[in-house]
């Protein structure tokens, strides 16, 4: 099970855990609640009639696994004076996933989607809802930054790494009997060699095929840039060693697909078929 990003935002003076949950901010509406009282808040919130139907419509709207049958039956009786609704009820009656009850010593209370947290915030208060949204704004962007320094960083070493990579094809493919016709052939021949190890595809078959998206290796994750980077420096070894391309294109596709398999927690990014 991937391992869950745990970040803090500042709400009102009041921090406030957020969990990364299959790429979701789950926060916490514990940590909320602390801001103008106790976790009873949570529990009168879950109470009201309009709260339990906006609970149900998120949860048809993103939980195919919802139980609708249990949710009418919540929504009728909500507003009663009889009625009282946790967290944990509602999550074990109707297989929910829009809250999450935590125990333990670290991270525990109770937790939502950032849909449902920032509506519990606009109960507790329009002035705490404002507040929040632009802190959750503020994480987003703090996240997009750092992407964008681990993407950049791992094309600097990809490029680096492509000199190496470069020198063996010059030194090892390239006599001086050949023609530069032959010469200008070899590099891009080599270069996909990785791109079918790393991607599936030569650059030309996906250049074909996504025409108005620029190169291929531009279009690449950082988990992959970081792989090709790596395969860049082992193909040059191999090269180095006189091994054949068929031999070293094997070789390749199997320190690809184990590396991105190491590398990468996101499901659905599609890894590498192993070499027949």
């Amino acid at each position: 099970m991937p391992k869950e990003k745990r970040s803090i935002i500042v709400v009102k003076n009041t921090p406030i855990n957020v969990l990364l949950v299959g790429g979701q901010d789950y926060i916490s509406l514990t940590d909320m609640a602390k801001n103008v009282g106790e976790d009873s808040l949570i529990y009168n919130w879950m109470r009201n009639r309009n709260t339990v139907e906006y609970l149900g419509i998120w949860e048809l709207i993103h939980n195919p696994s919802f139980k609708g049958l249990e949710f009418e039956t919540f929504k009728k009786e909500a507003g009663l004076n009889s009625f009282h609704l946790t967290p944990r009820k509602w999550i074990e009656a109707t297989g929910a996933i829009g809250i999450q009850s935590r125990a333990g010593r670290y991270h525990s209370g109770t937790y939502a989607h950032k849909d449902i947290a920032v509506e519990f915030g606009a109960w507790l208060s329009p002035e705490f809802k404002l507040y929040l949204i632009k802190e959750i704004q503020r994480l987003k962007e703090d996240e997009v930054r750092r992407s964008d320094l681990e993407w950049n960083l791992n094309r600097a070493l990809t490029k680096i790494n492509y000199q190496i990579h470069t020198d063996a094809i010059r030194n090892h493919f390239i006599p001086n009997a050949l023609t530069q016709a032959e010469i200008d052939f070899a590099y891009p021949n080599e270069a996909d060699v990785l791109n079918v190890a790393l991607f599936g595809v030569t650059a030309k078959t996906w250049r074909d095929a996504n025409p108005k998206q620029g190169n291929l290796r531009e279009n690449a994750t950082a988990e992959q840039l970081l792989v090709l980077s790596n395969l860049e420096s082992i193909n040059a070894m191999l090269i180095g060693q006189g091994q054949p391309r068929d031999e070293r294109l094997r070789q390749l596709r199997e320190v690809a697909t184990t590396q991105l398999a190491s590398l990468v927690n996101n499901a659905s990014l599609k890894l590498l078929p192993k070499s027949q």
